[in-house]
């Protein structure tokens, strides 16, 4: 996915900014761990999530039973998530209501010490706060393709 550079752009607090930050080292910390049910617990009840491939989880049982399913593939291999170029909009009708988009990048290494990187991806978050804390309502998550080089 091409993501299209937004013109304008609001900048939010730099206490929010880290709050969000701090919430994804979290929650990357326990998929990571594979403690599936801790990052399951980081969305909530209802959450969704649509792949790159158009498959899409309703719920934290949905997105369970996924991880559950996919557990197999990270035998022998530790995983790690890496976020960064984050882009935070705060919602003017709802302050507990963030959207977040951020490049992912997957790194799986093994126990020679030898890394393989996934493909790249373009994530779009909804985070809501519920508690005074924050959770994932949405994830949308787009493979990247090259950009079309201009006429």
């Amino acid at each position: 996915m091409s993501q299209a550079v937004q013109e304008t752009y609001k900048q939010v607090s730099g206490e929010l900014y880290a709050e969000v930050r701090t919430f994804y080292a979290w929650q990357m910390r326990r998929v990571d761990a594979l403690d599936i049910e801790g990052f399951a617990a980081t969305f909530v009840e209802d959450g969704k999530v649509v792949h790159a491939g158009g498959h899409v989880q309703n719920g934290r049982e949905e997105m369970l039973a996924g991880m559950r399913a996919a557990l197999p593939r990270y035998r022998d291999i530790a995983v790690r998530h890496w976020f960064d170029h984050l882009l935070i909009e705060t919602d003017p009708a709802d302050e507990d209501v963030l959207r977040v988009s951020y490049y992912s990048l997957v790194t799986q290494t093994d126990r020679e010490g030898n890394v393989k990187f996934e493909p790249t991806f373009t994530v779009e978050d909804e985070l809501v706060r519920r508690g005074g804390s924050l959770f994932t309502r949405t994830r949308t998550i787009h493979r990247d393709t090259p950009v079309e080089l201009p006429a």
